[in-house]
């Protein structure tokens, strides 16, 4: 089972941006497709992005769709999630998860890192 660590939260104004990074260890990080999630107060989880595994099929949400930038980095075992023009809307806790090669859920789920806009 592979294991997944965000780094890369953090507090910043509107119109900024962050790069979160998740890497993944204990696998092998191209058998999975990975997502990054992100949950808000008293929302649900959300998907904001998905990237396959290897790396050339990518999906957004619309909320996000042209400002956020999901990549990967096998020979890291890292994805990443640019995000840019942040807004006040995109501030939650930030989770990667990966759904392994026959799965059509994900399975493995980092802790999460905490994004906050301020406007």
């Amino acid at each position: 089972q592979v294991q997944l660590v965000e780094s890369g939260g953090g507090s910043v104004q509107t119109g900024g941006s962050l790069r979160l990074a998740c890497a993944a260890s204990g696998g092998t990080f191209s058998n999975y497709a990975m997502g990054w999630f992100r949950q808000a107060p008293g929302k649900e989880r959300e998907l904001v992005a998905d990237i396959s595994r290897s790396g050339i099929s990518t999906n957004y949400a619309g909320s996000v769709e042209g400002r956020f930038t999901i990549s990967r980095d096998n020979a890291k075992n890292t994805v990443y999630l640019q995000m840019n023009r942040l807004k006040p809307e995109d501030t939650a806790v930030y989770y990667c998860a990966a759904r392994g090669k026959f799965s059509l859920t994900y399975s493995n789920w980092g802790q999460g890192t905490q994004v906050t806009v301020s406007s």
